[in-house]
């Protein structure tokens, strides 16, 4: 079982992947915002976090530099969900694995519930 940090600014599509991960057994905490999934993340110390990048008031990269400030969140997997096409990203990716510990980067049109499933269960069993 891992506790899980879904940071999804549309309120009904992360209680869709909150239902799903609680199916599986795992613990869910939603954030909707950037501000809030720090708020998060300090209350319920998350073992994975999957993020969509385009949140309100700052974005998802913003919210990684600030999480991976943290010396205690340095080596939690994140999963970006994501809206943003990942072609938008390819000139990031280095940065994105290596440095901001994402373990994979799921484009929302094109990912199933069930793929998410299986990135968050392999995040888990790598730690």
């Amino acid at each position: 079982m891992a506790k899980v940090l879904v940071v999804e600014p549309d309120h009904k599509l992360a209680r869709v992947y909150a239902n799903a991960l609680k199916l599986r057994n795992h613990q869910v905490a939603l954030a909707h915002t950037a501000q809030d999934a720090i708020v998060e993340a300090d209350e319920v110390k998350p073992t994975v976090v999957i993020l969509e990048l385009q949140l309100t008031a700052h974005s998802g990269i913003e919210f990684l530099y600030e999480f991976r400030s943290y010396s205690d969140w340095v080596k939690i997997p994140v999963i970006i969900l994501s809206n943003v096409p990942p072609a938008e990203f390819d000139a990031s990716q280095k940065l994105l694995n290596e440095r901001l510990g994402v373990v994979v980067y799921l484009y929302k049109p094109q990912t199933s519930l069930q793929t998410l499933l299986h990135a968050v269960d392999n995040a888990v069993m790598a730690m």
